[in-house]
């Protein structure tokens, strides 16, 4: 059998991902991937850029390519061949990137979700925070530009705290105001960040408390995964939220979930579809 190509490109509110991989009945292999920061541009026109680069890496032709499967914001990109839900699609990307997950936490700009999985990445149960939360990965980038710090020096500093203050708002906009109080009143920046790591966890664990997971490996995925002061925060808030049974890990690639759950999915969409034209001709 040939191996086809599909490709997966999950436009979230921060960043346009894309994944291309071959795909050779289970057996799947990573070609290549983009990334690129949304910044005000237009994300139709990254999607474009980053499927471009990913054949020109690849040296691949968009007829070599079966399946161009979108996931999160990306229900609109015209070359597209399908669109998956973005859930679905970090569960796949998820055990893709680690097999022993049974849980994937998406931080995103926007919000954050607990997805409770099973080993194959199909989704069993799910939670998410409300839209204007603190909990997000903009309501961070905020603070940590008011503070003075940048955005890839913020888990670090935020481990180097003693004296953590947490924010209490869930609110975005009460929780920013909450840190300007904090700043006035002398609160070390280390201890600021960390606070906030620990009200992000703090509502992370709950989130994964009510889907109903008990034990496992939980998987940070999406655009804090890598945000090791929010990851060391969440071990934390899960031995308080008394569910010690779960361990939260990140992956280098978590970034990356969404986009390789949707390139995985096209590949199993695309095989279903061919099944189908071959009973039908037959």
């Amino acid at each position: 059998m040939t191996a086809i190509h599909t490709i997966g490109i999950d436009i979230g509110s921060g960043a346009v991902k894309t994944a291309l991989f071959a795909n050779d009945g289970d057996n799947h292999t990573w070609v290549a991937n983009r990334v690129e920061r949304i910044r005000r541009r237009d994300p139709m026109e990254l999607a474009k850029q980053g499927y471009d680069d990913v054949l020109a890496e690849a040296k691949l032709a968009p007829n070599d390519i079966a399946y161009v499967a979108t996931t999160g914001e990306g229900e609109n990109v015209k070359f597209a061949t399908g669109h998956f839900y973005s859930m679905t699609t970090h569960a796949r990307g998820g055990v893709y990137l680690n097999p022993e997950a049974r849980a994937v936490v998406d931080i995103g700009a926007l919000n954050g979700r607990a997805i409770y999985i099973d080993e194959r990445g199909k989704v069993l149960s799910y939670k998410m925070t409300s839209q204007c939360a603190s909990g997000s990965g903009q309501f961070l980038e905020n603070i940590s530009r008011y503070l003075g710090v940048a955005v890839e020096e913020i888990g670090a500093l935020s481990k180097t705290s003693q004296n953590p203050e947490k924010v209490s708002s869930i609110c975005a906009v009460l929780a920013e105001t909450d840190v300007i109080n904090m700043v006035s009143r002398g609160i070390a920046t280390a201890d600021i960040l960390k606070g906030i790591h620990l009200s992000m966890a703090s509502r992370l664990a709950k989130l994964l408390k009510v889907t109903g997971i008990t034990k496992g490996t939980v998987l940070l995925t999406g655009g804090l995964a890598l945000d090791e002061g929010l990851l060391a925060a969440l071990q934390e808030e899960l031995v308080n939220e008394k569910i010690t049974g779960l361990t939260a890990v990140s992956h280098p690639d978590s970034i990356f979930a969404g986009a390789i759950g949707a390139a995985l999915w096209g590949a199993f969409r695309h095989g279903k579809l061919k099944e189908l034209e071959s009973r039908a001709a037959a």
